[in-house]
């Protein structure tokens, strides 16, 4: 078994694909075009971003937009404090600043446009 993903869903898609596009500094994919759908190809993992409406269509209403409150998405960095400057534009909702972990690592949580917590750290090796 892989994972193949992880899919948000929203009642924005262009709003949450332009802000993970700033997160992880790539331009985002469309297979099936550019209004229910769109990706994001990390190195070794993919964002999916998927409008409510298609859920509704095509999932059976099994999820439901910016109800979130029990997951964390992590992203491994070099920087994390080169990261929060680069991000102060996009990200407007900062849950906490960079901070040294007791294990060592240096990490900082935020949250998308949809509220979705979001750990950004790095390991210092």
């Amino acid at each position: 078994m892989k994972l193949a993903s992880v899919r948000l869903i929203t009642d924005d898609l262009p709003a949450l694909t332009a802000f993970y596009s700033a997160l992880t500094n790539t331009a985002p994919v469309t297979p099936f075009g550019p209004d229910d759908y769109a990706e994001l190809h990390t190195d070794g993992s993919i964002i999916a971003l998927a409008a409510s409406a298609a859920v509704k269509r095509h999932n059976n209403f099994a999820a439901e937009a910016a109800a979130n409150r029990s997951a964390i998405l992590e992203f491994e960095v070099d920087d994390v404090d080169a990261e929060r400057v680069r991000l102060s534009e996009q990200v407007t909702d900062w849950v906490q600043e960079p901070t040294t972990q007791p294990w060592g690592y240096r990490s900082m949580l935020l949250r998308d446009p949809d509220g979705n917590l979001i750990n950004l750290y790095s390991t210092g090796h």
